[in-house]
């Protein structure tokens, strides 16, 4: 028997407007590349992106087809996630830390009609434009004043705006359409598509709207430093204005110095991104003796966070959620705050679960499996490969069979290429990613075990474990390390801190010192990178 119930689609633009009608004072504050800082409501948000959707389709663009970006966090880039979308368009976000190669690629494989582009990037284009599509268009978000001579023949973003209707009847379509395409930051091969629907993205943004209410609630303000560019800015565009919290943009200033600013200016209360930006953030808050104003919540993820930055962020009285997921996930799989009947743990007990990848939102299945495919048990001891589920995960790359074919079991999860364990509360614990794993002599280390102790010596600063070639054990951990300003770690010594957690076999063999770590297009510890720049790296006892 079936129910009796309306079924409307999903529509991502269904957002925005309830956005503008119940949370019309939340605002967008941005620091624009133009220099200045630029602030408008929700209300006044979608009128301009009313605005921008007419253009669009002035412009001739239709229902499927991709139009790109290439810009930092801001106003602007807000407005086309919500106009492109609205009009059944897909709005395309590429990372300009791809490398030339990647980014052409991208841009034909998902044959792109139009290129929005922050000013920072004009040079960068203007360098690819002989090999991109001959028919793609440009589009510069600036207005007249600030447009820069181009070759590109681009048209300015607020004249496509200019004399546009701020009305619009936002057209109806099946809630499975596609909205979004993101692609992966390709460390090995070439880069794979996501193809994110409208009824993914809402989807998405209640559920972290529910699975993170302490910083999603009318009011509060909210930096995302997770670029839109990558993976939706982990879903904030559209779950802000759903709860009605203000987004604080911070445009191309993501050094310690200008997010410590902006932020205290603003009184931000959380802040969303990965571990490598938050060093940065910490080392200024060091210089200063104190937090921004106002600052009480960080969002951690991307990478893992070392242990030794929670415990600073909470002993300043700064809330850590240790959260994890995937591009193809929409992103986030799950979160790390402490559900109420664990709060009043000793602080010992609570920075160990914090410094696990948390519990999974609701609507993402979780299972670990061994190497033939068999279920693991999730008592926190047994680990496997973790595999995923949910109406907010892929079903597959787009354009991608090749690619399909290995991410998917015979149920129809999906791989995440991570070995974890999963414990009897829910927590998930990545030991490691697959490929990042040492194997010597036949048995495993993980290297992000390795990396987070190490990160607590206080003469480093940052730290990456990779596997080198060994003839008798197959291949041993080295540690790299970024030092503290002024220090110079021992091996030795840091061993020593390691030697109580590890056993003996465990233990780096050697180390090297490097001024930083590579870093991919998302910001993570590069371990391929590293991986090439050590490869003949020969061991003392290998020589």
């Amino acid at each position: 028997m079936k129910g009796q119930m309306m079924m409307r689609p999903l529509r991502i633009a269904d957002i925005l407007e309830y956005a503008a009608l119940v949370h019309p004072s939340g605002e967008i504050v941005s620091a624009r590349v133009e220099g200045d800082r630029h602030r408008q409501s929700y209300a006044e948000t979608a009128a301009r992106t009313r605005q921008l959707a007419n253009g669009l389709r002035a412009l001739g663009i239709e229902p499927g087809d991709r139009v790109a970006t290439l810009a930092w966090n801001g106003y602007r880039h807000f407005e086309l996630y919500y106009a492109i979308s609205g009009i059944g368009a897909v709005c395309h976000t590429i990372n300009p830390r791809l490398s030339a190669e990647q980014m052409i690629y991208i841009v034909a494989h998902a044959a792109d009609r139009i290129l929005c582009l922050d000013l920072t990037f004009v040079p960068l284009v203007e360098k690819l434009k002989d090999h991109l599509p001959g028919d793609l268009r440009y589009v510069i978000m600036t207005d007249r004043a600030h447009m820069p001579e181009n070759s590109l023949n681009a048209l300015c973003y607020e004249e496509i705006l200019a004399d546009q209707p701020t009305t619009i009847d936002w057209p109806e379509f099946p809630e499975d359409t596609a909205a979004a395409l993101c692609y992966t930051s390709g460390t090995t091969g070439n880069p794979k598509g996501t193809l994110y629907t409208h009824r993914s993205t809402v989807i998405h943004a209640m559920l972290i709207a529910i699975s993170l209410s302490a910083a999603l609630k009318p009011g509060s303000k909210i930096l995302p430093v997770v670029p839109l560019f990558h993976v939706n800015a982990w879903g904030l565009p559209y779950a802000a204005p759903l709860t009605g919290a203000s987004l604080v943009m911070p445009g191309p200033g993501l050094d310690g110095a200008s997010l410590f600013d902006l932020m205290d200016d603003e009184a931000v209360f959380s802040a969303w991104g990965v571990p490598t930006v938050w060093m940065g953030l910490l080392a200024e808050v060091k210089k200063r003796g104190r937090l921004p104003e106002g600052f009480k919540d960080v969002v951690i993820g991307g990478s893992a966070a070392p242990r030794p930055m929670i415990e600073t962020f909470e002993d300043r009285g700064v809330n850590v959620c240790h959260a994890w997921g995937m591009t193809e996930m929409s992103p986030v799989g799950t979160q790390g705050n402490l559900p109420v009947h664990l709060n009043d743990l000793p602080r010992e007990d609570r920075m160990r679960l914090k410094a696990k990848q948390g519990r999974q939102v609701f609507g993402v299945d979780l299972k670990i499996v061994d190497e033939d495919g068999r279920r693991q048990p999730h008592d926190g001891e047994h680990a496997g490969i973790l595999y995923v589920r949910g109406n907010t995960v892929t079903s597959g790359y787009y354009n991608n069979p090749e690619a399909n074919a290995e991410a998917f079991d015979d149920e129809g999860w999906f791989a995440t290429g991570d070995i974890a364990t999963i414990d009897a509360h829910g927590f998930l614990t990545i030991t490691d990613r697959a490929k990042d794993l040492i194997k010597s002599g036949g048995e495993w280390i993980s290297s992000l075990d390795l990396e987070n102790i190490a990160m607590g010596h206080p003469d480093v600063a940052n730290c990456a474990v990779i596997a080198v070639p060994h003839p008798k054990w197959d291949e041993r951990p080295l540690l790299v390390v970024v030092p503290e300003e002024g220090k110079t770690p021992k091996l030795s010594e840091i061993n020593a801190m390691l030697a109580e957690h590890f056993a003996k076999w465990q233990l780096p063999d050697a180390m090297e010192i490097v001024e930083s770590l590579p870093l991919t297009a998302t910001g993570k510890v590069s371990k391929l990178t590293l991986r090439k720049q050590f490869a003949d790296y020969k061991l003392a006892d290998a020589v």
